[in-house]
């Protein structure tokens, strides 16, 4: 499997492949052609967000959007596929948009994103995550994009399927001891500043809470920190 570098990615979800050929539009239009200045003949390269790198050539360019060749094709495995992150709102938006914007570049691709009780800024941002992370997603070379659910709360998650697993400070139990299924959907849910509320820790059982780290981590490191973890 050819990992790339050292290249500039682009996404586009107008593929033909029966064609060999695809079209670029909008903001990557724009940043392919009025940025970076490219012309017909010149080499990029996109993703179609779905596990997929393709090596184009610009075949011509419009007022609009620009037709490409496909040249080659890289098909990339769906790590952590069933590995969700469930990310408080932050009181401090630039610290929520660089933990969502890390975690995208080691590898995580589903977030569901709650209100807390305690949460200061309420409300769906899903627009502005979602460009967060395509941006994210293009400059680390993934080749999948991130899927982004808010909720209202936490117990709406609560009442899914699959294993939940709190970020709690007093435990006694390390996740570098938590070993992972893959047959098994794994929700891994972070406190906001001040912690989650007794009420929102009674939705979920207390043998599924573990700490990442002896000392205590502020929200947006022990969301990467438990990222970084995964991408090994």
């Amino acid at each position: 499997m050819e990992f790339l570098s050292n290249i500039e990615l682009y996404y586009t979800e107008l593929i033909d492949e029966k064609k060999n050929q695809l079209i670029i539009a909008d903001e990557e239009y724009n940043h392919l052609i009025k940025v970076m200045r490219h012309n017909a003949g010149d080499i990029f390269y996109v993703t179609d967000g779905k596990g997929k790198i393709y090596k184009c050539e610009i075949l011509f360019v419009e007022k609009r959007l620009l037709s490409a060749g496909i040249l080659e094709s890289y098909t990339y495995p769906e790590k952590n596929k069933n590995i969700y992150f469930c990310l408080p709102k932050l009181k401090h938006h630039d610290r929520f948009d660089f933990a969502l914007e890390k975690c995208v570049e080691l590898g995580i691709i589903n977030f569901i994103i709650f209100d807390s009780d305690r949460a200061i800024s309420k409300g769906d941002k899903s627009e502005r995550w979602y460009k967060i992370a395509a941006a994210a997603m293009k400059q680390s070379l993934q080749s999948y994009l991130p899927k982004i659910e808010f909720i209202k709360n936490l117990k709406l998650l609560s009442e899914r399927g699959g294993v939940k697993i709190l970020f709690e400070q007093n435990s006694n139990k390390s996740i570098q001891e938590f070993l992972l299924d893959v047959n098994k959907n794994y929700y891994f849910i972070f406190g906001p500043e001040g912690g989650l509320t007794e009420i929102e820790l009674s939705y979920f059982a207390e043998e599924n809470y573990y700490k990442l780290a002896n000392n205590r981590l502020r929200t947006e490191t022990a969301i990467i920190k438990a990222a970084s973890l995964l991408s090994k």
